[in-house]
């Protein structure tokens, strides 16, 4: 994926979520997020950045909402380790984020 390419996908995003890119130029690297956002810290990536299991989990999801009219959501467990806290996620497409017509 090309510069401009992964930039404006940035910019999509931070549109769509009601938000503006920032540039590269404009923050330090790792703790400064890639789209300025009154409540959230947005870090995006672009491209193929699901593995086969996550996708996996998103079309069974979209498989279930669409028999049930639910919205479709993916929940993650990454496991720590011994005495280390889990880390949870939550996965949503884009389109059934509340407020956004992508």
């Amino acid at each position: 994926m090309n510069r401009s390419t992964w930039k404006a996908s940035e910019r999509r995003m931070a549109a769509a979520l009601g938000g503006a890119r920032l540039p590269v130029s404009g923050r330090g690297r790792g703790n400064v997020a890639d789209i300025d956002h009154p409540v959230y810290a947005i870090e995006h990536k672009a491209g193929r950045v699901l593995g086969p299991r996550l996708l996996l989990a998103v079309a069974q999801a979209e498989a279930a909402a669409a028999v049930s009219g639910k919205v479709p959501l993916v929940t993650i467990e990454q496991t720590a380790g011994p005495g280390r806290p889990n880390r949870r996620f939550v996965l949503v497409r884009l389109e059934d984020w509340p407020g956004v017509t992508p």
